[in-house]
């Protein structure tokens, strides 16, 4: 499959497609919250996301700035060519359960040893995510975790059709 032509970025805009791969870690500017069941489950100003070629951000929040109870181990794993082997989560929040809607890198690969500590959440099954004080819209497809601000253009991997950029 060929590669989708780019939305050209606005000023004040990111394009997906200037994101490199391998994908880089950065920090993030601004509060993130997690919600789940009308509670917040995870507020911190500590994230960092992660950058990939068409994917939209995957924000890490601390395991230390989610409420407690809020992250329970779940079955299986999975594997990324850059950062390693990951575990899940079922996230709980005013008594709903999202299951496997979490995930981190334990034992990360080299340049992404600060994931160690850090837990992604997908945000369709959440009440609502926030990035400084924006909600997020979740990446199209349910195989992908990014998070969808108003600043980004795609094309974004996860829809019909994308599974061969």
């Amino acid at each position: 499959m060929r590669r989708p032509q780019p939305v050209i970025p606005a000023s004040g805009q990111e394009s997906v497609w200037d994101y490199p791969r391998p994908p880089r870690v950065e920090p993030v500017r601004g509060r993130v919250t997690i919600r789940l069941g009308g509670e917040l489950i995870a507020d911190t100003t500590d994230a960092v996301r992660v950058l990939e070629t068409s994917h939209p951000p995957v924000y890490y929040v601390p395991l230390a700035d989610f409420s407690a109870g809020a992250l329970a181990d779940a079955a299986g794993s999975s594997f990324c060519e850059f950062k390693g082997a990951a575990r899940y989560f079922d996230v709980r929040g005013g008594g709903e359960v999202a299951e496997r809607a979490a995930w981190n890198y334990p034992d990360p690969s080299p340049g992404f040893e600060v994931l160690a500590d850090r837990v992604a959440v997908y945000a369709g099954p959440m009440d609502e995510c926030t990035v400084d004080g924006e909600v997020v819209t979740p990446q199209p497809g349910g195989f992908y975790g990014g998070w969808v601000t108003a600043n980004l253009v795609g094309p974004f991997k996860g829809v019909p059709g994308s599974m061969g950029w």
